[in-house]
């Protein structure tokens, strides 16, 4: 079964059910460029002061596309690390094969240039699923994790995502907003649908980061849903309760993880839920 990080978002922005991220960004980095890592070049912001928090985006976005209504506010009291992974925005293009394991080294990589011990990680989409692949792999970089409409495995979507668009072919990218978002900053535009065909072969690769591994995880989690934003909730509610979740704290501690469940908002429209989102993002992390 072919499956995907990126149809739910796909199928939200091809066919213009929500509109995109707006461009709403008002602070500019304190700092910002490339970090050489595990072979390649990967593009990185900075803003604001304080305790870092690095941020993950979903497939094709940039940073201002997931993150621009959301950095003004979190940037008044964190240190923000907006990362763009291989061959998105900013990031050239490069033929090393994408996978989770390899995107989410990077992260680490990132934060070793920038001399970032240990950062809370929020990850949208597809960035969810690095970031819980970062939690995995890095643990004592981990403070607080964030997840945002996301799954660390292909069965964590419903099956009609992860059948939707067995079919879909590059030229169905072209001459969309995610096309003109990429031309806006890629260093080299010509590179577009070579990087639309290395996305498509990502995504045809079923991933799974492991039950067992999840239930390792000894960070707070904070999981954030749409009520119909793609995502199994059967599945959701599994995970929440590897965590640690999913119990009654009238008769047992509080879970240290939190699951909140937005309603009326799908996989594109959550991201768009900045007042809902901050509010929850800064009670966990307090």
């Amino acid at each position: 079964m072919k499956s995907s990080f990126f149809k739910p978002i796909t199928i939200g922005v091809l066919l213009f059910c929500s509109s995109l991220q707006t461009y709403g960004q008002q602070v500019k980095p304190t700092d910002s460029g490339y970090a050489p890592v595990n072979g390649i070049k990967i593009y990185y912001e900075v803003y604001g002061e304080g305790e870092p928090i690095v941020l993950l985006h979903g497939a094709f976005y940039t940073i201002e596309m997931n993150w621009g209504e959301l950095i003004p506010e979190l940037s008044k009291t964190r240190k923000v690390i907006a990362i763009e992974m291989q061959g998105h925005g900013h990031s050239p293009y490069s033929d090393r094969k994408l996978d989770i394991v390899t995107l989410a080294k990077d992260v680490e990589a990132v934060m070793d240039y920038l001399k970032v011990d240990s950062a809370d990680v929020a990850g949208y989409s597809m960035g969810g699923s690095v970031a819980y692949q970062f939690a995995v792999q890095s643990p004592n970089r981990l403070r607080k994790l964030i997840i945002i409409s996301s799954t660390y495995k292909t069965d964590g979507w419903l099956p009609i995502v992860n059948k939707g668009f067995e079919d879909f072919k590059p030229e169905f990218f072209d001459n969309t907003p995610l096309q003109a978002a990429y031309n806006a900053v890629a260093p080299d535009k010509t590179n577009w649908r070579k990087f639309i065909e290395q996305m498509i072969a990502f995504a045809d690769v079923p991933f799974n980061v492991g039950d067992a591994n999840i239930a390792r995880i000894t960070a707070p989690v904070l999981i954030i849903s749409g009520d119909n934003d793609g995502l199994d909730k059967v599945e959701l509610m599994k995970t929440y309760q590897l965590l640690g979740g999913g119990i009654c704290a009238d008769l047992q501690p509080m879970s240290k993880s939190q699951l909140a469940i937005i309603p009326s908002q799908s996989h594109v429209g959550l991201m768009m839920q900045t007042k809902e989102i901050l509010t929850y993002v800064n009670n966990f992390l307090e």
